[in-house]
C-alpha cells in the first residue's frame, strides 16, 4: 500500500481557486489541537445539524436557518481536513481518501433524509435525488479504477456549489413559502420541481461522462487478439493436443475486448 501512488484529484469547480486560497489561509491559522480527523468529525456534526434543522423546519420554518448553518459547518470540516493535513505535511493519502469519501457519502445520505422528513421535498423525490447524486459520485470512483484522476466537480459544479444551492433554497423557502401548483393533472411545489431538474441533470452528467470516458478508454486500451495456443485434453484418447481458438462462424481468431 505504501508504494502505491495516491489518488490524483482534479477540482474544476467555479469557486475552486477562491476556495483553495481561503482554505489555505484558514488552515495556517487553526490551533494545532484542531487535527484533520477532528475537522472530519466537525463536518459530520454539520451534517447532523442539517438533519435536525430540516426536521424542526416542518413545524417551525425558521429552523431552515439552522439547516443552513449545518451546511456551512459541514463545508468547514469537510473542506479543511485535507487542506490542514497538506499544510502541516502530515498527509495520509490512502487513509484520508478512504475516510473522506465514506463520511461524504454518509453526510449526503443525511442531507437527503433530512429533506425528505422535512416535508419540503417529497420523500420519493429526495431518495431519487440522492440516488442520482450517488451515480455521479460512483462514476468518479470507477474512473479512478480505470486510470483517471478523481474529479471533484463536473461542469463547474462541486460540493461547495451544491451546498450554496441548498442554502439559497432554504432562504427562498423561508421568504417565499411553497404553494401547490396544479399542472399536467398533478400538484407540485417549486422545491419539488427543482429536485426533478436536479435528478435530470445528474443522470445527464452521468451519461455524458460515461460515454466520453468509454470512448477514451477504447482508444488507450484497444481490443487484443488472443495469440496463445490453448492446450486441450482429449476425452477419449487421453492425449494432449494444441489448438488455436477460432471464431466458430468466420474462422478468425477470437478477439478479447476485455
Amino acid at each position: 500500500m505504501n508504494g502505491e501512488a495516491p489518488v490524483q484529484r482534479r477540482n474544476t469547480a467555479w469557486v475552486a481557486e477562491m476556495e483553495r486560497s481561503a482554505l489555505v489561509w484558514l488552515a495556517a491559522r487553526l490551533p494545532a489541537a484542531v487535527t484533520p480527523n477532528a475537522l472530519t468529525a466537525i463536518g459530520m456534526l454539520g451534517a447532523l445539524i442539517v438533519v435536525l434543522g430540516y426536521l424542526l423546519a416542518a413545524g417551525w420554518p425558521a429552523m431552515l436557518w439552522l439547516a443552513s448553518v449545518g451546511f456551512v459547518l459541514n463545508w468547514f470540516g469537510d473542506s479543511l481536513d485535507g487542506t490542514v493535513a497538506r499544510v502541516r505535511e502530515i498527509e495520509r493519502p490512502h487513509f484520508g481518501f478512504f475516510l473522506d469519501k465514506c463520511t461524504d457519502m454518509l453526510a449526503h445520505a443525511l442531507f437527503a433524509v433530512g429533506l425528505g422528513l422535512s416535508t419540503l421535498i417529497r420523500w420519493e423525490l429526495a431518495m431519487a435525488g440522492l440516488a442520482s447524486f450517488f451515480m455521479v459520485s460512483m462514476l468518479s470512483l470507477i474512473r479512478v479504477g480505470a486510470g483517471s484522476s478523481f474529479d471533484i466537480a463536473y461542469f463547474g459544479i462541486g460540493m461547495t456549489e451544491i451546498r450554496c444551492m441548498f442554502v439559497l433554497l432554504n432562504s427562498a423557502v423561508f421568504f417565499f413559502p411553497p404553494q401547490p401548483i396544479q399542472a399536467f393533472g398533478t400538484s407540485f411545489t417549486y422545491p419539488n420541481l427543482l429536485v426533478v431538474v436536479w435528478i435530470a441533470g445528474h443522470v445527464s452528467v452521468f451519461l455524458v461522462v460515461m460515454i466520453a470516458e468509454a470512448r477514451r478508454l477504447a482508444v488507450v486500451d484497444p481490443p487484443r487478439v488472443i495469440a496463445t495456443s490453448v492446450r486441450l485434453r482429449s476425452e477419449h484418447r487421453g492425449t494432449i493436443r494444441e489448438s488455436t481458438p477460432q471464431n466458430a462462424h468466420s474462422g478468425d481468431p477470437i478477439v478479447d475486448d476485455w
